[in-house]
C-alpha cells in the first residue's frame, strides 16, 4: 500500500531500522549513525555514488566526517545530466577533501537503452549498468568492501519497500547483486525524507548552493525523454530544461521543483513561413514538503508564455509547450 502521509514512523522503521520522532532528533541521528557507519565498516574503504544531488552529497558529506579518508567518491556520467551538470559537479568536488573519480560512461549507457521505451525497463537497465561501471571501477582500485548510496525513505517506498507496491524503481534500491563484489551497502539517509536531508545538510556544513537544490532523479534526463532515448533528443531537452530553470530562478519565490520533459510526441506548428511537425515539451513545476505527495504551482501566465516564446524560438526542434497541472497522486513528480 503507498503511503501518502507524513505521519508514519513506524512505517519507516519497519523499512529502514531508523525511528525518528521528529526533526529535532537529527543532531542524535548524525550521532547514531555515525557510530553504525564507524562499526558496519571499521577501517575498510567506502566507495560512494555521487551525483552532485543533494542526496549523494549530503551523503558525501556525512561519510567524509563519519569516516574521513576512507571514502572514494565516483561521479559516473551516464551521458543524462543537465546541461553543463558534469562539468560544475566536477570543478565543484573535485575542491572537497575527499577522493573524486569522473568515469564518462556517455556511449555506453545510449547503447544500452537502443529501442528501449518502457519506463521501468530503462530505470533498471541504467541501475543494473550503474552497478556494473562501479564494479569495473572498483577493481581498479583494489579492495573496496562496501559501496555507500544516498538513498532516502521515500526511494524506499516508491520501489516497494518492505510492504509496499512498486509505484517506481530507483537505481540505488533494491538490494546488492550476489556477484557484485562489495560486502556491504552503507546508506546513512535512508531513514529520511527530502526536508530532513537538506536540514542534515546545513547542520554537516554544506553550502546552501548545494544542500538547496531541486532533486535530480538517479536515471537522469532519460525519465524525462519519454519513449526511446536518443543523443537528439537529450539535446532538445537540454536545452529547453536550462531556459525553463533560468526563467523561474529568476523569480523571487521558485517552486521545490521544476523541469522540462520530453513528452515523445510531435505535433504540427508554424515557423516563419513553414509548416513544422515538431517535438512537444511538458513544462513541471511542483511545491511540497516530502515528496510523498506534492501539488502543482499555479506559475504566472506571464512567466509562463516567456518560456515557452523562448523555448519554442531558442529550439528550431520545439514546436510547442505545455504544463502540466497534476497534483500527487494521481500522478508521480516525474513523468517516468
Amino acid at each position: 500500500m503507498y503511503i501518502h502521509c507524513r505521519n508514519t514512523i513506524k512505517e519507516r522503521a519497519d523499512v529502514t531500522g531508523v525511528d525518528m520522532k521528529s526533526d529535532k532528533e537529527l543532531n542524535d541521528y548524525i550521532d547514531t549513525q555515525t557510530r553504525q557507519i564507524r562499526q558496519q565498516v571499521g577501517e575498510e574503504k567506502v566507495l560512494l555514488a555521487l551525483s552532485g544531488g543533494v542526496d549523494s552529497s549530503v551523503c558525501a558529506g556525512f561519510l567524509s566526517k563519519a569516516i574521513p579518508g576512507q571514502l572514494t567518491c565516483i561521479f559516473v556520467d551516464h551521458g543524462f545530466m543537465r546541461l553543463n551538470e558534469g562539468d560544475e559537479i566536477e570543478k565543484m568536488f573535485s575542491k572537497h577533501d575527499l577522493r573524486f573519480i569522473r568515469v564518462n560512461a556517455q556511449k555506453r549507457f545510449i547503447a544500452k537503452l537502443k529501442g528501449i521505451c518502457d519506463p521501468e525497463t530503462k530505470r533498471k537497465l541504467i541501475g543494473e549498468e550503474f552497478i556494473r561501471v562501479f564494479e569495473e571501477e572498483s577493481a581498479k582500485l583494489g579492495t573496496v568492501p562496501f559501496l555507500a548510496q544516498g538513498t532516502i525513505y521515500p526511494d524506499i517506498v516508491e520501489s516497494g519497500g518492505k510492504h509496499g507496491a512498486v509505484i517506481k524503481s530507483h537505481h540505488n534500491v533494491g538490494g546488492l547483486p550476489a556477484n557484485l563484489g562489495f560486502t556491504g551497502l552503507v546508506e546513512p539517509l535512508s531513514g529520511l525524507y527530502k526536508d530532513e536531508v537538506r536540514i542534515l545538510g546545513r547542520k554537516l556544513g554544506l553550502p546552501a548552493f548545494l544542500v538547496n537544490r531541486q532533486p535530480f532523479p538517479g536515471p537522469g534526463l532519460a525519465v524525462r525523454v519519454l519513449g526511446e532515448v536518443t543523443e537528439e533528443k537529450l539535446d532538445v531537452l537540454r536545452r529547453a530544461d536550462a531556459i525553463l530553470r533560468e526563467e523561474i530562478d529568476r523569480t523571487k519565490r521558485r517552486p521545490d521543483q521544476y523541469f522540462a520533459v520530453l513528452t515523445g510526441i510531435l505535433s504540427v506548428g508554424v515557423k516563419g513561413d513553414k509548416r513544422t511537425y515538431n517535438h512537444v515539451v511538458a513544462i513541471r513545476a511542483v511545491t511540497t514538503n516530502d515528496f510523498m505527495t506534492c501539488e502543482y504551482v499555479p506559475l504566472p501566465h506571464k512567466l509562463l508564455g516567456r518560456i515557452s516564446s523562448r523555448i519554442t524560438g531558442e529550439i528550431p526542434a520545439v514546436s510547442r509547450v505545455v504544463y502540466d497541472i497534476t497534483s500527487k497522486p494521481p500522478a508521480t513528480v516525474e513523468w517516468e
